[in-house]
């Protein structure tokens, strides 16, 4: 673990990253970042604007930066990443300089669940919903498994019962 005091979560998109980051930091006294918005508010447009005016690529390089700015200045901080960032190389590395990397894992059909109906996934845009979801878990599951520190399946769990799981964790000394 590193001296920095962040936890970074991963996982697929609707995985719960965003709500069990800002409940961490509601509960713990800790800031909260979430790199989608902090990339749209240097971008200042959407996600899916990015994606349509400028292509994945770009996005992806947008994401890498911003690690590099976090790593450069947080600390006490719960920051939760898009799900394609720890695809790269990179990502994962500076995701570990960054914090204790938390893979909050969900099950497809909950992950299909949440998502109905959700437009702003421009990686969802336009295909068939649990088909795309099971297609990018398997393209990803290894990299958030490299990527991470602790895994944590979330089915059933609390937002506390989640966060008890990454406090113990860390304070076991990352066993």
């Amino acid at each position: 673990m590193n001296n920095k005091g962040n936890i970074v979560l991963i996982g697929f998109m609707g995985a719960g990253k965003t709500t069990v980051g800002r409940w961490i930091s509601q509960n713990v006294n800790m800031k909260y970042i979430d790199t989608d918005d902090y990339i749209e508010a240097g971008q200042n447009m959407t996600i899916k604007d990015i994606f349509a005016n400028y292509g994945e690529e770009f996005f992806r390089d947008l994401e890498t930066k911003a690690l590099e700015e976090l790593c450069e200045g947080c600390s006490q901080t719960v920051i939760s990443v898009g799900g394609g960032m720890p695809v790269r190389d990179i990502n994962r590395k500076l995701m570990k300089k960054l914090g204790t990397v938390v893979y909050l894992k969900a099950a497809e059909e909950e992950l299909a669940r949440r998502l109905d109906g959700d437009d702003k996934r421009p990686m969802l845009a336009g295909q068939d919903l649990r088909k795309r979801i099971h297609e990018l878990i398997m393209q990803r599951e290894d990299v958030y498994l490299d990527a991470s520190d602790v895994v944590i399946n979330t089915m059933g769990m609390s937002m506390n019962g989640i966060y008890n799981a990454i406090e113990d964790y860390i304070n076991d000394g990352g066993r």
